[in-house]
């Protein structure tokens, strides 16, 4: 917080006791030892002869990784140079995915390098002008002697490219199998239309962790999975083809805004209420029902009032599902996601889907 004092230019800075503040040159060594002490630290974990590191996590679990931004993300810094190098860590990894061990060592180093040119009174804008030039002549090296091009449609090459970031990871016992799975993962989930590529992993791919068997039973699937049952003992289980409906609301009878409160005269207006409630439920299948799906998902709930129509109407329902899950089934099948029933069209059903089936994998 900082005041002006009247008449007076100079700031008047309020600070937190245990607040420190350096400025000029001690603050430049100060950063510089806070991004190699931040460097320092996940060092031993790049090459092919990286060391995991054990990371005890805030909720007390432990997680063994050479990963630099997981094992960064979990270590509670309060330097703001070393804040800034977890940043640089975080960015790299949501940009490209890998790197980011070497992304942090590589800067540590730089800014390591800077220290002597510092203590010979180089101004800091001097140097930083140097390493601009400097990456400039790698980015042109790099294009074009450093590098080969790669045709995306050569599976081989491919999975060479994929093998090489695989071989430093925990994963390298099994790098031939995660390979083919990570390159048929990205070939399915890409769109290419009009030249403009794109890939969206974090929004339709997702890595499902279930207990049993072992890692060569992992598996590619080309679609949406849930661990979701349908509501009701009477549905199918498994149907070819299914004509999917996405739902964003629920099927049940709409209850009041807070503290509203009914008064019955007699035991008939509790009982046409009940009717009344039925009825909502009823029309809002019926409006499912006029579209001919096999298939109803959710993200709200389902009553056993709607349970029952949609089941005697040969319906699979699956509800409570997460926004993200609809958003693949909605990719997946070619669905659209509905907010009210009574806005159900023919165009919104999906057809695109081959398979919907439930069924037991390992030991969920």
């Amino acid at each position: 917080m900082m005041f002006g004092g009247s008449g007076s230019s100079q700031p008047i800075m309020v600070l937190n006791a245990n607040t420190k503040r350096d400025q000029g040159k001690k603050a430049q060594f100060s950063n510089v030892y806070a991004a190699k002490t931040i460097a320092d630290t996940i060092r031993t974990c790049l090459g092919p002869r990286a060391m995991l590191k054990m990371v005890l996590d805030p909720m007390g679990g432990i997680v063994l990784t050479n990963d630099g931004n997981a094992i960064l993300r979990e270590i509670q810094v309060q330097h703001p140079a070393g804040k800034s190098m977890i940043e640089i860590s975080r960015t790299q990894d949501e940009e490209v995915g890998d790197g980011t061990t070497s992304v942090i060592i590589l800067a540590g180093e730089l800014l390591a390098q800077t220290e002597q040119y510092l203590q010979q009174g180089l101004h800091a804008t001097v140097i930083i002008r140097a390493y601009r030039k400097a990456l400039e002549d790698c980015i042109d090296i790099m294009k074009t002697k450093a590098s080969i091009p790669v045709d995306i449609k050569n599976r081989n090459e491919m999975l060479r490219v994929v093998k090489s970031c695989i071989g430093t990871k925990y994963l390298s016992r099994w790098s031939d199998l995660a390979c083919q799975i990570s390159l048929d993962a990205v070939q399915t989930i890409m769109i290419d239309e009009n030249g403009r590529r794109e890939i969206d992993i974090k929004r339709y791919a997702r890595f499902e962790k279930i207990p049993g068997g072992s890692v060569e039973d992992s598996y590619l699937l080309k679609g949406t999975m849930l661990n979701k049952d349908v509501v009701h003992p009477k549905m199918k289980r498994r149907i070819e083809n299914p004509r999917i409906v996405l739902l964003d609301c629920s099927l049940e009878y709409k209850k009041g805004e807070s503290q509203t409160s009914l008064e019955f005269s007699g035991e008939p207006d509790f009982t046409r209420m009940l009717q009344l409630e039925e009825e909502s439920i009823r029309e809002m299948c019926q409006d499912i029902i006029a579209v001919k799906p096999n298939v109803v998902v959710t993200e709200k709930g389902i009553s056993d009032v709607a349970a029952h129509y949609l089941a005697a109407a040969g319906i699979s329902a699956v509800r409570r599902t997460k926004k993200s899950d609809n958003n693949r089934i909605s990719r997946a099948t070619g669905a659209t996601i509905v907010n009210d029933t009574a806005d159900l069209k023919e165009s919104d059903v999906g057809t695109g889907c081959g398979l919907f089936e439930i069924r037991k994998i390992g030991d969920e």
